[in-house]
């Protein structure tokens, strides 16, 4: 019989998934319902579906095992890793890392097709053959692309400046991100607004920056993508990047929210995640000891507090993980970095809860 457990007095069937001919983490079917349970930790990749097979071969003998992560039924947050931690590696070794670390996802970092930086960078490669076959062969989301695209650029005189200092330069390159993103089936795009001119009044560099987001929104729109605003520059904490998704008000602009980036400029985890709110679909984790980048957990930046603040967030979003080794080059390995990284963010953002064994004898 399939072995059984309690959780909150409901009643769950427990199994495991064999992968490559060897047991992995057990999987959680909610009996009552007849839905299976996708969830990806550290060395893992499963889903299970309620009509489990009685097969010796399927079902765990015993509750000897780490406890199901039953914070998966309320967490819609996903975890995925920058590209830029892999800045030697091509396309298909960041999806097959991706598997093999236990990330569900990617976020690729582009600079353009004219730039050499990163041999993992999609502007150098057929989007329909990323689309169509780098990823999907392995299962692996992209979960966004990350452009430096922004919109701060400023005008000359009034009226005439628009015209004069092509004030939709900074958007048709945008755009050409967009169409990009859409041709290898990334959701997101990560742009900046960057800062305001010397001496120009904050509501004037706001008007500026969103009437240029109010049109790459425009395009978006044609596109099945959203815009993912990120604070940085002169817009470092979360009500700073707010302001401006609010004077867009379009629901094709979120927020992608770096925790160290906010926490240096005097955010908590608890002001960030009020003032983004339901605006907020990327996270992106950081962790430093003063200036020298360290894994998750390990430094000074409250990147624990912040995401497990996220367990049980409705939210379709991204945990991203980023190890800056494109900029610190003498920063370890990514394949002995991101096996680490994602333990470490799995167990934050997928609480484990008490659970209760009941006898092995007992049906679901």
């Amino acid at each position: 019989m399939t072995p059984t457990c309690v959780e909150n007095g409901r009643l769950f069937s427990v199994g495991i998934f064999i992968r490559d001919g060897q047991c992995r983490e057990p999987a959680i079917v909610a009996g009552m319902e007849g839905k299976g349970i996708r969830h990806k930790g550290i060395g893992t990749s499963w889903s299970r579906a309620a009509e489990m097979p009685d097969s010796p071969e399927r079902l765990m003998p015993d509750l000897a095992y780490p406890p199901p992560r039953l914070g998966t039924l309320a967490s819609m947050f996903k975890l995925a890793f920058s590209s830029i931690g892999c800045p030697d590696w091509t396309l298909r070794r960041v999806a097959r890392a991706a598997v093999d670390s236990g990330f569900e996802g990617v976020e690729l970092r582009t600079f353009g097709a004219g730039d050499g930086r990163l041999p993992s960078d999609p502007a150098w490669t057929d989007p329909a053959k990323i689309r169509n076959e780098v990823f999907v062969d392995d299962g692996v989301d992209i979960a966004a692309l990350a452009t430096s695209c922004r919109f701060d650029a400023p005008l000359g005189p009034p009226i005439i400046g628009r015209a004069l200092d092509d004030f939709e330069k900074e958007v048709r390159e945008a755009k050409r991100q967009l169409d990009l993103a859409a041709a290898i089936g990334a959701r997101f795009v990560r742009v900046f607004a960057f800062e305001p001119a010397p001496a120009e009044r904050p509501s004037k560099a706001i008007d500026r920056i969103a009437q240029r987001l109010e049109l790459l929104c425009d395009h978006a729109r044609h596109r099945g993508v959203v815009v993912l605003l990120e604070n940085a520059g002169g817009y470092r904490r979360a009500r700073d990047i707010a302001c401006i998704i609010d004077r867009v008000g379009n629901p094709l602009l979120g927020a992608s929210y770096s925790i160290a980036v906010g926490a240096r400029a005097g955010d908590t985890p608890a002001e960030a995640l009020n003032a983004l709110g339901e605006s907020l679909r990327l996270v992106r984790v950081q962790d430093y000891r003063g200036a020298t980048p360290c894994l998750p957990g390990d430094g000074e930046i409250p990147c624990q507090e912040f995401v497990e603040r996220l367990a049980g967030n409705n939210a379709d979003g991204w945990v991203v993980f980023e190890w800056p080794k494109l900029w610190a080059p003498k920063l370890a390995a990514p394949e002995d970095v991101l096996p680490v990284a994602n333990k470490t963010l799995s167990g934050w953002l997928y609480p484990q809860p008490s659970v209760k064994p009941c006898a092995v004898g007992a049906s679901a």
